[in-house]
């Protein structure tokens, strides 16, 4: 036998409020078509050779390699044709771009040393002014300017047409601080390590511990450390403020 069905159906109860959605363990990525991009790729590949460029000429004019690859803007430029060929090959393959916090140091980096050469280093009326800044000519120059302008420009130019804007943020400008840092401990202790009298022995005029001694130099640190912070912060805000040059997001 069957049981009978009951006229009366009890009401069920109401449900309280509208259900929740669960979040998607799908990430946003993988519902939107990769898209290739080889022109920014092209581009981020011209960059890459422009810093290996000035860099490999630099090891060629600087005299010793030891010496070339300890200036600060050797070492950015290295780091920024690195992010550069990585980043290519992502726009290329329609992978993810590289993290912020990587991007945005490079770019950091490359910017402050143009700053400082143009600003201090190359500035007849700075009172750091190099003679091997302000005075050399021929291959010396054209290496220079690969490394100090044409380099940070390129990279400006990226960050500026060929990238998605709202990747950085305030907490990395402070993280960007600790390559600077431990590049002041390097250099002092570098230059506590050579002999007396060794040609480059301190590597940059405001960081020269015979002329100003470890006051004057802590103290020069100290206001670069600030620029080099505030550059950050403007870094991060501009990010949030340009519009979008994609059309498509990565």
């Amino acid at each position: 036998m069957t049981a009978s069905i009951p006229r009366d159906i009890p009401d069920l109860p109401a449900v309280p409020g509208p259900p929740k959605l669960l979040p998607s363990p799908v990430p946003a990525t993988a519902v939107v078509t990769p898209v290739r991009r080889p022109l920014v790729a092209a581009f981020r590949l011209v960059a890459a050779a422009l810093a290996l460029t000035g860099v490999t000429a630099q090891l060629l004019l600087g005299g010793p390699v030891t010496r070339t690859l300890s200036h600060f803007t050797v070492q950015s430029s290295i780091l920024l044709a690195l992010v550069m060929l990585a980043s290519a090959r992502r726009a290329w393959s329609a992978r993810r771009p590289l993290p912020g916090a990587l991007t945005g140091a490079a770019l950091l980096y490359v910017t402050a040393a143009s700053l400082v050469h143009h600003l201090l280093l190359a500035n007849a009326a700075s009172p750091f002014a190099a003679p091997d800044s302000t005075g050399a000519g021929g291959w010396h120059t054209v290496a220079a300017h690969l490394l100090n302008t044409a380099v940070p420009v390129a990279a400006a130019l990226d960050w500026l047409l060929l990238s998605t804007p709202g990747r950085l943020h305030l907490r990395q400008a402070a993280a960007w601080i600790l390559y600077p840092l431990a590049y002041l401990a390097f250099s002092l202790a570098r230059g506590e390590l050579l002999l007396p009298g060794t040609e480059g022995h301190y590597l940059y005029p405001f960081l020269d511990v015979d002329q100003h001694g470890y006051k004057g130099v802590l103290g020069n640190a100290l206001l670069l450390g600030l620029a080099l912070y505030a550059l950050g912060v403007l870094l991060v805000a501009l990010d949030h403020i340009r519009p979008n040059p994609l059309r498509r997001r990565w």
